[in-house]
């Protein structure tokens, strides 16, 4: 679970089953995160509610803040649940390009131990 997830709403009011929604769907985020940066991981959830030409819009806009880097995502729909399972798509998009930057080199040093390991057998 993201330790930390703030939700705030303008010119809205987020009711109990949004807000059981909002967690649901980005509190499970932290298990594509990198393990060093779990614990420091804030997420900012921000929507807003207006009218556009006759027509209800839904934005919502996604921070998180990451060790040495922060994502911004932005999705508008006509639908709150829908803009929230676009950005948690995206972000997890983003996560998975934070992870290949900051990636401490691990694992491929394992795996080219490995492969120069079965090849001199």
């Amino acid at each position: 679970m993201v330790q930390k997830l703030e939700l705030s709403g303008e010119h809205f009011v987020i009711d109990e089953n949004l807000r059981k929604y909002v967690n649901k769907k980005f509190g499970r985020l932290d298990r594509y995160m990198p393990r060093h940066s779990r614990e420091s991981a804030h997420l900012e959830v921000h929507m807003k509610e207006h009218k556009s030409k006759g027509q209800k819009e839904c934005i919502c806009s996604v921070t998180m803040h990451l060790p040495n880097e922060t994502v911004n995502i932005k999705e508008k729909t006509r639908n709150m649940y829908a803009a929230v399972d676009i950005l948690q798509v995206k972000l997890k998009q983003q996560i998975q390009r934070y992870k290949d930057r900051h990636a401490t080199g691990k694992l491929h040093r394992r795996m080219f131990a490995r492969a120069r390991g079965s090849a001199s057998a």
